[in-house]
C-alpha cells in the first residue's frame, strides 16, 4: 500500500443535500421549510416559544440567586503540600504562601485566596499563609511543629465582583 492508495471507506463522507435546487431533487420550491408561516420566513426565533401555552421557563418557580461576592478560594489539602515538598517544589525554611506555590506550579492559579484542606498527613514543618484552614488541617499543621497565619481576606476581591 502507497501513501497515494490511500482514501476513506465508502460511506465514511456525505455529501450535503443542495436544497432549492428544482423539483426533482425532492427538496425543490419551498426548500424543505413547508409552506407559508412564520418558520418559512428566515429570521425565526421563537426557542421556547409553546404555541400560546405558558412555557416551560414560565411555569417552573424561580429559585436561588448568585451572590456577586462570593469569593472563589484555591484549595489545597494535606498530602498535596506533603507531595510537593517531598518532590521539592516547596522550600521547607521559606513561609509558605499562595504565590509561592503558584509559581512552583503546585497550583494553576491565584484566585481570591488559599483555603487549606486536612486530608491526608503532613510531616514536614511549615510555615504557611492561607486566607482559611480547616480545624483539622490547622492541628495536623502544628503537630507537625508548623504553624498556620490566617490573613484578612483581599480588600479589592469582593469589590471587583460586583
Amino acid at each position: 500500500m502507497k501513501l497515494n492508495d490511500l482514501r476513506d471507506n465508502d460511506g465514511a463522507r456525505k455529501e450535503r443535500l443542495r436544497i432549492g435546487r428544482g423539483i426533482g431533487s425532492g427538496k425543490g420550491k419551498t426548500g424543505g421549510r413547508g409552506v407559508k408561516g412564520q418558520t418559512s420566513r428566515t429570521g425565526v426565533a421563537i426557542n421556547g416559544f409553546e404555541g400560546g401555552q405558558m412555557p416551560i421557563y414560565r411555569r417552573l418557580p424561580k429559585r436561588g440567586f448568585t451572590n456577586i461576592f462570593r469569593l472563589d478560594y484555591a484549595e489545597i489539602n494535606l498530602d498535596r503540600l506533603q507531595d510537593a515538598v517531598n518532590s521539592g517544589k516547596v522550600n521547607v525554611a521559606e513561609t509558605v504562601t499562595i504565590d509561592s506555590l503558584v509559581r512552583s506550579g503546585v497550583l494553576a492559579g491565584a484566585k481570591d485566596g488559599l483555603r487549606l484542606l486536612g486530608r491526608g498527613v503532613l510531616t514536614a514543618k511549615l510555615t504557611i499563609e492561607v486566607s482559611g484552614a480547616t480545624a483539622a488541617a490547622k492541628a495536623a499543621v502544628e503537630k507537625a511543629g508548623g504553624s498556620v497565619l490566617l490573613l484578612a481576606p483581599k480588600a479589592g476581591a469582593a469589590e471587583n465582583a460586583a
